[in-house]
């Protein structure tokens, strides 16, 4: 449960996951205590949803404007200076600087009570392999190398 504890505050500081977002999660730990573990040996997906969209943008502030300006959205988070997540409280869009402009560079899916042991074990079964290294987060690439992540919802 420790190890839970760590991933989960680990993921509230680098903006990944909302204040809410934490003490529901922390919330579930302790009423399900030693047992919340034991619903994790499994993922369900019946309940994915897209959690975000990740691209290169040429020109950080630009791509702020335009998507604060057109869509209402708002700074729900920065990782670092070339990270900003926007959204509507949630995040929608990450944007980071990246080249090429115009690529996407992930999609995430959300999952409740994700796991990345019970992900690791998922997805090796049915013929991925997880990426380690330079991707924040639960990756692996889909038949045409475009890295999908699997998350928290």
């Amino acid at each position: 449960m420790e190890t839970i504890i760590s991933k989960l505050l680990s993921r509230y500081e680098k903006g990944s996951l909302s204040r809410r977002e934490l003490v529901s999660g922390l919330a579930m730990l302790a009423a399900g205590g030693t047992g919340a573990s034991a619903a994790q040996n499994e993922l369900d997906f019946k309940d994915a949803n897209i959690d975000h969209i990740s691209i290169h943008v040429a020109d950080l502030q630009r791509s702020i404007d335009f998507y604060q300006k057109m869509f209402g959205f708002s700074v729900v988070s920065r990782a670092d200076p070339e990270i900003v997540r926007l959204g509507n409280g949630k995040t929608l869009v990450s944007i980071n600087r990246g080249s090429p402009a115009r690529t996407i560079d992930h999609f995430s899916i959300g999952i409740p009570r994700f796991n990345a042991d019970a992900a690791s074990r998922h997805v090796t079964q049915r013929g991925a392999m997880p990426l380690r290294g330079d991707y924040a987060g639960f990756h692996i690439k889909d038949p045409d190398g475009i890295n999908v992540q699997i998350s928290q919802t």
